[in-house]
């Protein structure tokens, strides 16, 4: 039919197949259209762009008199500290009013970082869908959180542990309540007041008394998780009146002067000390302190105090305690390294280093992560001379990539090994649950915190960031694949892998099914599994620079397999003993990295990026978040 048919007025009421009922501006439309005034309107003139206008205007209010509200999820709610209200929305009055047909409601916004994809729903876009599903999941691990920390306050509150299996309490980190102040922020960040409550009248109450009559503790394990503890809830309650994620527990004050009481007492170690190198042993009630049994310390833990004592000064405004542990980094910076690479042990007695001994596992780990997060921490101060830091935390990921990265056979998984015996000894193929902390720790340094596509935008990242950013992803799925490769999907404490020079039949990790059960190889004294945290914090840190949803998904395959395996049902959590075997053996012991990393690591996975944004925090090796760019 022709579109210049001249319809008459009566048309518009004939209904069959091919007229139906139009609407009086239709038919206005048509009849302009159609009519001998057509020729004539478009002849411009001034008068007749005016009336143009005057009905486009009253169509676009017609149809767009109303506007949907921005909703604000949660996490940024408490990532911005506060929540915007909806804008209200208001209606003429009048004629017009009953004219206007109110518009129909549309789907709320989400954050624009949300990935995904419809999953069938007619109504509720898909990237709706999946952020529902992630807050989901969140939620689910602050229910594990709370029945961890149930099991802990009926059978163990104030131990140090909880021993789930047995329902009792054991002092394993010198009787300090442990497990209570490294789960303080974890429960600050969920939101969980009940227990920040609890845990923080504890700390009130008790916490001062046992400091000032406790004997030996070590340095390291007290610095990171009870002080590190002290000063992240501190800053979390407001004590820097720039953030306040509860009104639950006490002042922030308490904190910061419990931190301090501690802090005064582990000083003894550094003071004590003929050289920069701290011992590794105090006596807190007498302040006294004393080198470990065979007089040497670990390279890790006399380089991972820093973070903590730059902070403590920071707010306290007594320069002391950063003067102290940023003595050892100094006098470590003058020591031979071998491409950036240190031995394990160091000796407090002459300042070297102790035998040969290179790995990035135990005793190793934490050197390289503080390089660049206290470089992080203090490069944004003007007084401040810790370049140094980054140009040791470069070289030694150079030193990483060209004598402890190899790949595994068949199918090429990236690992990194050890030179248990020196740069000219074999190179082993085994590999610490511990060292999974590197992927994280390299990705940050590319980006420095930011996203890779602001980095990019910025022009931040430069050829060896990338190198290092595409070495962290390989070793992030060489760390998820050793939990896959097992019949309980978690990983064990330490795997070795099959290479051209070392290969053993009858160890795999049990599931047959996964592509790399020929590649890597669990040997029966290593297949214990203890809830640790380092494989999910570099999920966690990598998913937040990458925006690559994979690392949520294989987050969530690890909880999912807690939840499973090590979950009591009377409250807690347990470790493994056979992490290849099923049902695997059961170990009496909840550790207290369980609800100060694991889960809090789980929980920002799947949370909102602006919850503890990582350029504006470091976590301390302890995963308790300490704010960068200090004051002086």
């Amino acid at each position: 039919m022709s579109d210049t048919l001249p319809y008459s007025r009566k048309d518009v009421h004939y209904d069959n197949a091919k007229f139906r009922p139009r609407s009086f501006f239709k038919v206005i439309t048509q009849s302009f259209l159609t009519s001998n005034l057509k020729r004539n309107w478009f002849s411009f003139s001034t008068g007749k762009c005016l009336i143009l206008l005057l009905i486009f205007g009253v169509a676009y209010i017609m149809l767009t008199h109303t506007s949907p509200a921005r909703i604000v999820t949660h996490d940024q709610a408490i990532g911005n500290k506060s929540i915007e209200g909806n804008s209200s929305i208001t209606n003429s009055d009048g004629r017009l009013k009953k004219l206007l047909r109110r518009a129909p409601r549309l789907p709320p916004r989400i954050p624009p970082d949300t990935k995904g994809t419809n999953n069938g729903s007619d109504h509720v876009p898909g990237n709706l869908d999946v952020s529902s599903m992630w807050f989901t999941r969140q939620q689910k691990v602050k229910e594990a959180f709370i029945h961890a920390w149930s099991g802990y306050k009926k059978f163990a509150m104030g131990y140090d542990e909880l021993m789930p299996l047995s329902q009792h309490g054991t002092d394993g980190l010198g009787g300090l309540g442990a497990t209570v102040v490294d789960a303080l922020d974890t429960a600050m960040i969920m939101g969980i007041d009940e227990v920040v409550a609890e845990a923080g009248s504890w700390v009130e109450k008790q916490l001062s008394e046992r400091i000032s009559k406790k004997g030996q503790v070590n340095l390291f394990e007290t610095t990171i998780r009870v002080l590190g503890g002290l000063l992240s809830a501190y800053h979390l309650s407001g004590g820097e009146n720039r953030l306040n994620l509860t009104h639950a527990g006490p002042k922030p004050a308490v904190y910061l002067q419990t931190a301090k009481d501690l802090a005064d007492r582990l000083l003894s170690a550094f003071t004590a000390s003929p050289t920069p190198i701290p011992f590794s042993d105090v006596i807190l009630h007498d302040k006294s302190a004393h080198p470990a049994p065979g007089g040497l310390s670990s390279t890790s833990e006399v380089s991972t105090l820093q973070l903590e004592f730059n902070y403590l000064s920071s707010v306290s405004g007594d320069p002391k305690y950063s003067l102290e542990a940023m003595k050892v980094l100094d006098h470590i910076k003058n020591l031979p390294k071998v491409e950036g690479l240190v031995p394990i042990y160091i000796s407090p007695q002459s300042g070297q280093f102790s035998g040969e001994n290179i790995r990035l596992g135990s005793r190793g780990d934490s050197y390289y992560e503080y390089l660049i997060k206290v470089w992080l921490q203090c490069r944004a101060s003007t007084d401040s001379n810790t370049s140094y830091l980054h140009e040791m935390y470069t070289e030694a990921m150079k030193g990483v990539r060209h004598l402890l990265v190899r790949k595994s056979i068949p199918n090429g998984l990236v690992f990194v090994g050890e030179l248990p015996y020196g740069p000219k000894s074999d190179f082993s193929p085994k590999m610490d649950h511990l060292v999974c902390f590197l992927p994280g720790t390299l990705a940050l340094g590319a980006t420095k915190g930011l996203t890779k596509k602001q980095a990019m935008k910025n022009s931040m990242l430069h050829f060896e960031d990338l190198e290092n950013l595409k070495l962290a992803e390989d070793l992030a799925k060489t760390c998820f694949e050793m939990y896959s490769v097992t019949s309980t999907g978690l990983a064990p404490e330490i795997a070795y892998f099959h290479t051209e020079e070392f290969s053993e039949e009858g160890l795999d990790g049990g599931n047959k099914s996964s592509e790399y059960v020929n590649d890597i190889i669990i040997k029966p004294a290593d297949r214990h599994n203890l809830l640790r945290p380092e494989t999910v914090e570099s999920l966690f840190i990598l998913y937040r620079i990458t925006e690559d949803p994979k690392y949520r998904e294989w987050g969530w395959q690890i909880f999912e397999a807690f939840e499973k395996h090590t979950k009591v049902d009377t409250g807690g959590y347990c470790s493994l003993g056979d992490v290849t075997s099923i049902p695997p053996h059961r170990r009496d012991k909840m550790e207290t990295f369980f609800l100060g990393e694991t889960l809090k690591y789980l929980y920002l996975l799947f949370g909102h990026n602006s919850l503890i944004p990582l350029d504006k925090f470091v976590f301390n090796t302890e995963a308790h978040p300490i704010p960068i760019n200090l004051k002086k």
